[in-house]
């Protein structure tokens, strides 16, 4: 896991000296923790009801800390708030679509895991900032009068096609809602059914993803101690995103979030490049 830039050969002898002595190797820079406390904030509105808030989240780690620990240290706290969401909506969903999309989603996860575990961390931030920069873009185009959708009843194969995408992105930065946002939106579902299909859907594809963040080492003490020291942020940011739902427009604070996705993800892509 790495919080700052040292050295290579500096870093990694302090990192493994210290893992062969048990100490437990924490961030200490008061950037990182008002950056990460920021990305949970995001994670905790988006569940609160501000949805699409929590793709900015990984981007936002990514700037701080390796990708794939931000990721692996984040997957625990959005399954702790899925319990919530699944709960509310357990009657409202689509059968049809969650048997299409989740076989997709589950080899789009093995091939993000596969890729993870054979690029550089530079590499794995240069994916997760062309997704942010990709996905922010898609959802500021309505603003300029365009949007990419699929319009009218689409073949079922285009489901498990963007259920693969889902799950390739969301493997690789938490952010597999937009590709399956596109297919599921051209269903004209009832709104509660959208939510709810949504909801079991990324509650599944979370499950989905515990092998191959555990494969990747990712379940280790210091990512499992920054998680619970993020979880209670998480859980009071998500009952303040259901209260403020209501009185802030949600469509505003999403085009500052989709603008700040774009600046990080191409700042995401230059980092990775230099």
């Amino acid at each position: 896991m790495v919080f700052v830039r040292l050295r290579s050969g500096d870093y990694l002898y302090s990192r493994f000296a210290k893992a062969r002595q048990g100490i437990l190797i924490l961030p200490t820079d008061i950037l990182f923790y008002c950056v990460a406390g920021v990305a949970v904030i995001l994670v905790g509105l988006a569940k609160g009801g501000f949805a699409g808030l929590g793709a900015a989240a990984m981007p936002l780690l990514a700037l701080v800390m390796d990708p794939v620990a931000g990721a692996g240290m984040l997957l625990p706290i959005l399954m702790v708030q899925d319990v919530v969401s699944v709960w509310a909506f357990r009657r409202s969903y689509d059968r049809r679509t969650l048997l299409l999309t989740l076989p997709g989603a589950a080899i789009g996860i093995f091939l993000a895991w596969l890729l993870a575990s054979v690029i550089n961390e530079d590499a794995v931030r240069g994916f997760v900032g062309v997704i942010a920069l990709a996905f922010g873009t898609y959802r500021l185009l309505p603003l300029m009068g365009m949007q990419m959708k699929l319009t009218g009843p689409a073949p079922e194969w285009i489901g498990t096609v963007m259920g693969g995408v889902s799950g390739f992105t969301s493997q690789i930065a938490h952010a597999g809602g937009p590709p399956f946002q596109i297919w599921a939106l051209s269903r004209n579902f009832p709104h509660l059914v959208f939510v709810g299909t949504s909801s079991i859907f990324f509650t599944i594809i979370n499950w989905m993803k515990v092998p191959a963040y555990a494969a990747l080492g990712q379940f280790n003490r210091e990512n499992m101690t920054l998680t619970a020291a993020f979880l209670p942020l998480a859980i009071l940011s998500t009952f303040a995103g259901v209260q403020l739902v209501k009185r802030v427009s949600p469509e505003r604070f999403n085009i500052i979030i989709q603008l700040l996705m774009v600046v990080i993800g191409a700042e995401l892509i230059r980092q990775a490049m230099w």
